[in-house]
């Protein structure tokens, strides 16, 4: 945590002294989230979520390369069967839905063509990865299993700026670190996966 909180020092003082390369504005997403355990005890379902927030952009002049961060509301989560296996299913859990809210933190370095002689004012593509930090602030009432609070993904996405203003991407989220564990079990954790969609528009 201490690192990360220099990281996001460090980073906000390289937007106050570039003010003019920086931009930012509001972003909407919708995800498709799986949870991957250690074990493979039992079947998981991915779920459909949604994200919002705000994206902010920081690009370097005449090399088209960047940074872009955010602060994200992030649902995730997963159809877990608990049901399967008798540990479970004798305390009467079967099909469990098991929601994660979070605060995500997305980092990315991006790079975005714009030497494409005019045809960038209309259309230019990007390509973007990096770590992305989960604070969890809720989660769903399955009291088979412990959260952890927060976990760190790595994110690996494609995209295009329309019109300067409007950038549509489309990424994949490997979780790093645990999600989740169950109580019972304690080598059964998870890792939460993502499909996301988003829409920003930058002022």
């Amino acid at each position: 945590m201490k690192k990360f909180l220099i990281l996001s020092i460090i980073l906000l003082s390289v937007f106050g002294a570039a003010k003019a390369q920086f931009r930012y504005g509001p972003v909407v997403g919708v995800t498709l989230n799986s949870l991957v355990f250690k074990q493979d005890l039992v079947d998981v379902t991915q779920q459909v979520g949604y994200m919002a927030g705000i994206q902010g952009e920081l690009m370097f002049p005449g090399i088209g390369v960047g940074i872009d961060l955010g602060l994200l509301y992030n649902q995730q989560g997963a159809m877990v069967k608990l049901g399967q296996k008798e540990i479970w299913a004798s305390e009467g859990y079967g099909s469990e839905r098991v929601y994660l809210h979070n605060i995500q933190i997305p980092v990315h370095f991006r790079f975005k063509y714009t030497r494409l002689n005019g045809i960038e004012d209309k259309i230019a593509p990007i390509v973007f990865g990096g770590p992305e930090f989960n604070i969890q602030v809720a989660h769903g009432r399955c009291d088979a299993f412990k959260y952890s609070g927060g976990d760190l993904g790595l994110t690996a996405g494609v995209g295009a700026e329309l019109f300067r203003r409007w950038q549509v991407t489309g990424s994949y989220t490997w979780g790093m670190s645990y999600a989740l564990k169950t109580k019972l079990l304690d080598d059964f954790s998870a890792q939460s996966r993502q499909w996301t969609v988003k829409v920003a528009y930058f002022f």
